[in-house]
């Protein structure tokens, strides 16, 4: 029998003041007792420090305040300050799925630990109501090369073993998530689907705020990695799934 991993679940917000408190209560009502939580703030103004220094003794263990160069500048600050064994973001807006998640993944008779864990993903609107599952569903078996055919995996429903985690590309203002993940699982020995919905995630991120240039960032980075042929090849049928998807759904 395995000691618990310790996770390191790491907040990114900036004037959060409407969002953030529904993610921190999801932290603090985990079962899981090894978790280091960390709140990344890039300098609020609108009453985001007093929601941080209201929970700042549970569940909250580091916190920074501070001006920013955008999202992955800050998640970068967040895993130069973990010292867990896995990393997991969890930003402001979201949540994790339910108090029992990580008791769940990080079960007291695990013998083994895996480099990575991912799972299902749930959306929701302002006001932490559901509007339903994500676009794009996490396969059976992930491999790095999965990723040609999108982000098969929300960023919210990965958590990655700490040392194989590298820093965020700050040449991308958008889409530097989607090569995170794909080098970490280019990285693990060892992948684990929990079969589990592990996390809500706020609808209307700066992605979907930034769809174009996100889209073009990604297409950047999967010819980067898979080849333009391959990368113009797979987006055939990625554009068409998008497609159906939006005219069935009417939403992305």
């Amino acid at each position: 029998m395995l000691k618990q991993p310790v996770i390191s679940i790491i907040t990114i917000v900036y004037n959060g003041v409407s969002s953030l408190e529904k993610t921190i209560l999801s932290i603090a009502s985990q079962s899981y007792p090894n978790i280091e939580y960390i709140i990344v703030d890039g300098g609020s103004t609108d009453g985001t420090l007093d929601i941080i220094q209201k929970f700042k003794h549970h569940p909250i263990s580091l916190f920074i305040s501070e001006p920013d160069n955008g999202l992955y500048d800050a998640m970068n600050k967040g895993i130069n300050m973990a010292t867990g064994d896995y990393l997991w973001f969890i930003n402001s807006g979201d949540e994790i799925y339910e108090s029992s998640t990580l008791s769940k993944i990080f079960n007291a008779k695990n013998t083994t630990l895996a480099d990575v864990y991912y799972g299902d993903t749930v959306m929701i609107n302002d006001q932490g109501e559901l509007i339903g599952g994500r676009r794009l569903k996490p396969p059976t078996h992930l491999g790095w090369k999965d990723f040609k055919n999108g982000m098969l995996v929300s960023h919210q429903s990965i958590i990655i073993k700490r040392e194989i985690a590298g820093l965020y590309n700050l040449n991308y203002r958008f889409s530097a998530d989607f090569e995170w993940c794909l080098l970490a699982l280019k990285k693990a020995k060892s992948v684990v689907n929990t079969h589990l919905v592990l996390s809500r995630f706020l609808d209307g991120g700066i992605t979907k705020q930034n769809i174009v240039p996100g889209l073009k960032e990604r297409f950047r980075i999967m010819t980067r990695y898979f080849g333009l042929f391959s990368t113009l090849l797979f987006h055939i049928p990625i554009t068409l799934r998008f497609v159906t998807y939006v005219f069935k759904n009417k939403r992305f």
